[in-house]
């Protein structure tokens, strides 16, 4: 049975896009290039052989049979939900809106009379800052805290032990049915966390996502696919084999080696921690060190590797965390391709993530 495996290395950009300025992303973003810059060097031979980090514009010349390439995303977007859309075939031509003085009164308002919660914040920030400013008000009072990125996200923090977490589920669920047009938010998002204004506060892994129903895309024409991480989640579930998300790359990492054992045809993973804990915290060594021990996983993955697998590595936006910014950037993703191929080398630059789709399709006989 022929199988393919689409691995994203979530927030690893290969370089700026021609229309970066576009996304207020003027300071030339190239992730992976400013990643291994700053650290001089990462210690990662199996990306390196395979043309990852060629892909991006450094390190040394990977084997002579490594295929690899960058892919320009088409959509009008840089964020998770956009990029892995566009790997499936679906084209953004509209961005979703952003906001960046915050949600208009009347979609807060709607919200805080279904849910019987006055809300705080309702600004863009950073997540781990929001809930250090304004944890101990709602720890106090019990209003849950929003807050917006540079993305369309309508994101909602609570305390575990404040609001418990099926709590804050239908919360985002409420928002989800609210958030429609003209406020059409990409995504809602629950953003659980603990401790206390002593000791400070932490996230948990609770996260939830809440995206808009995705249009009809490969996944619906392959059906039974085994996703690991968010993937699921961005595309409602639909199309997926059910499972409990995991929620770090060494999660991920023992739910891909189950996958292999599956007899599912089609295995799609994000690996997100470089994006959630380096990117968005502008802590480029912390990125760099994350990178090694992926490599490794890479390395037990091509051991298993079966006759007739196709592996994808490629990203779904960019997130330099050299940057003054803590928002995604607008780059080139990394295309790597390896086994059941015609061409090695160097593929140059291609228009159109949806490229992954076409190569996965053909590969798959759809």
């Amino acid at each position: 049975m022929k199988r393919a495996i689409l691995i994203v290395l979530d927030g690893c950009g290969a370089g700026e896009a021609p229309d970066a300025g576009d996304f207020n992303d003027f300071d030339h973003p190239s992730t992976i290039k400013h990643v291994w810059d700053q650290a001089g060097g990462i210690g990662a031979p199996n990306l390196i052989e395979l043309g990852f980090f060629a892909a991006c514009g450094v390190g040394p010349l990977p084997s002579r049979s490594a295929t690899y390439g960058r892919l320009r995303e088409m959509s009008r977007g840089k964020d998770s939900v956009t990029g892995h859309w566009e790997m499936m075939g679906i084209i953004t031509p509209v961005p979703f809106p952003t906001y960046p003085n915050g949600f208009p009164e009347t979609l807060v308002s709607s919200l805080e009379a279904e849910t019987c919660r006055k809300f705080i914040g309702n600004r863009p920030a950073s997540g781990t800052a929001i809930i250090t400013e304004l944890g101990p008000e709602h720890v106090k009072t019990g209003n849950p805290i929003l807050y917006t990125s540079a993305d369309s996200v309508f994101q909602i923090a609570c305390h575990e032990s404040v609001v418990p977490i099926e709590e804050l589920y239908s919360l985002c669920e409420t928002a989800r049915r609210i958030c429609v047009s003209p406020n059409n938010v990409q995504r809602v998002i629950a953003r659980p966390f603990t401790g206390d204004e002593l000791n400070g506060f932490t996230r948990t892994e609770r996260r939830k996502d809440y995206p808009l129903e995705a249009p009809t895309n490969l996944l619906d024409k392959i059906g039974d696919v085994f996703g690991i991480g968010v993937v699921p989640e961005l595309f409602n579930g639909r199309g997926f084999r059910v499972g409990a998300r995991t929620q770090s790359n060494v999660e991920h990492a023992k739910r891909l080696w189950q996958a292999l054992e599956s007899d599912a045809r089609f295995i799609f993973a994000n690996f997100e921690d470089f994006d959630m804990l380096y990117g968005h915290r502008n802590d480029p060594a912390g990125f760099a060190n994350a990178l090694v021990p992926f490599d490794s996983v890479l390395g037990e993955l091509r051991k298993k590797l079966q006759p007739g697998d196709l592996l994808i590595l490629t990203a779904d936006h960019g997130n330099d965390p050299t940057s003054k910014s803590t928002d995604h950037s607008r780059e080139f993703v990394p295309f790597v391709l390896v086994g059941s191929l015609d061409k090695v080398g160097n593929l140059g630059d291609i228009d159109g993530m949806n490229t992954i789709a076409e190569v996965v399709s053909n590969h798959l006989g759809i």
